[in-house]
């Protein structure tokens, strides 16, 4: 990697004449006087910079400005490709308005409040709404894909080695749900990620999980809703029904009627058959779930939603990724998984995208033997309408070389 790439130590801001590294001790100081002000800081990893603005979470945050991201270059932490070359394409300016910096507003297909007596809808339709719908509307898969783009999960760089765990999880997935209003709602307030499990702070972790979830009180006749996202860990047959449990929750199973879990089993089956997949890969299976009040301290699943990822929390469309994605880590790449949301096919998008090769960055598609006859047939499309020679790996073969990494030896 040559001296001229950012890399995640070495970005740097412009910041009132000032250049200021990303871990220079005085960047919180800089930060801070021109927070909630007019001047912004530049991003200095392309010639003249890109705007950045300032935003406070636990500390001063540089965060990119809307629509920016791919103004940076690949290899700086700021970087995003074009929407189009993912499922977000479709849903902003429709289901995802970012009309000022830090503030996001989704337009979601469930409500956060449920009549007594009656479900809400299901969070995973069979078909996605058709192009031209006037108002579109994100389901919770496409909600949790968006939540784990905002917080950083879909990308990957060395740096990021060992550094992620349950409560780098539920951080960075909580720090995103702040600037997110869904229906007039912070998301914060209706996000529930576990904190990490330890036995000697059982008891604090679950008081602080019941005062978060007191939010589920019903009101006016009216039960609110609110989202748990965590790793399905199993779920197993009551007398009323089934249990689901989520890791790091081992005191708080999520019910569910035996009916409607039949139907996820159905719908997500080929997800629950990963975690047995011969590919010598670890494979976490997330589970984004309405859930309601039944009675007091009871929670029961609405609606859910559940998505695969790698064993560094990398959302993945299936199994045929895997290879491709641990290869990556393995070679310390810097690279971005793009993904589906509500699109009707993932084939239409590069499997991952290479950021550390220079000025542009290098789609990687997969084509797996195993695909779907119309999947693979808009996987072949895509691959010949990329102007340059793609980069396919069909899976009955070896993995390709890769291009090396910009200053690598």
């Amino acid at each position: 990697m040559n001296s001229s790439e950012p890399t995640m130590d070495s970005q740097r801001f412009a910041i009132k004449g000032r250049v200021i590294g990303a871990d220079d001790p005085q960047l919180q100081d800089a930060l801070a006087h021109v927070y909630e002000t007019p001047e912004r800081p530049r991003c200095l990893c392309v010639p003249g910079g890109v705007e950045m603005y300032v935003a406070l979470h636990r500390q001063f945050v540089v965060k990119r400005m809307p629509d920016s991201g791919s103004a940076h270059h690949p290899g700086c932490p700021s970087y995003e490709p074009e929407v189009q070359q993912s499922g977000l394409g479709e849903l902003v300016g429709e289901a995802v308005l970012e009309s000022e910096p830090g503030r996001v507003e989704l337009r979601v297909d469930f409500p956060w409040m449920r009549v007594i007596g009656r479900g809400v809808p299901r969070g995973e339709p069979q078909e996605v709404a058709e192009i031209g719908v006037p108002r579109r509307q994100m389901t919770l898969r496409a909600l949790m894909h968006f939540l784990f783009e905002r917080a950083g999960f879909n990308r990957w760089s060395p740096a990021m080695a060992g550094k992620r765990n349950q409560g780098v999880l539920r951080k960075y997935l909580l720090e995103a749900a702040e600037e997110i209003m869904v229906k007039g709602v912070p998301l914060a307030e209706r996000l529930y990620v576990p904190e990490p499990f330890s036995e000697s702070a059982k008891a604090e972790v679950a008081q602080r999980r019941r005062e978060k979830l007191a939010v589920l009180r019903p009101k006016d006749g009216q039960t609110p809703v609110a989202i748990v996202i965590g790793e399905f860990k199993a779920s197993e047959a009551t007398s009323q029904g089934r249990r689901v449990w989520v890791r790091h929750m081992p005191d708080a199973p999520l019910l569910i009627f035996s009916r409607t879990w039949e139907r996820i089993e159905r719908v997500f089956a080929p997800l629950f058959e990963a975690r047995d997949a011969d590919t010598g890969h670890p494979v976490r299976v997330i589970l984004a779930a309405l859930i309601r009040a039944r009675r007091e301290y009871t929670y029961e699943i609405d609606a859910a939603s559940l998505m695969l990822t790698s064993e560094h929390w990398i959302p993945i469309e299936g199994v045929h990724e895997l290879p491709l994605i641990d290869a990556l880590v393995a070679q310390h790449r810097r690279f971005v998984k793009p993904l589906r949301y509500d699109a009707r096919r993932a084939a239409a998008f590069p499997n991952a995208l290479l950021l550390d090769v220079g000025a542009a960055p290098v789609p990687l598609h997969v084509v797996s033997a195993f695909m779907d006859p119309k999947e693979r047939a808009a996987k072949e499309k895509t691959i010949a309408a990329v102007q340059q020679d793609a980069w396919v790996w069909w899976t009955d073969q070896p993995i390709p070389a890769l291009k090396s990494a910009e200053g690598s030896h």
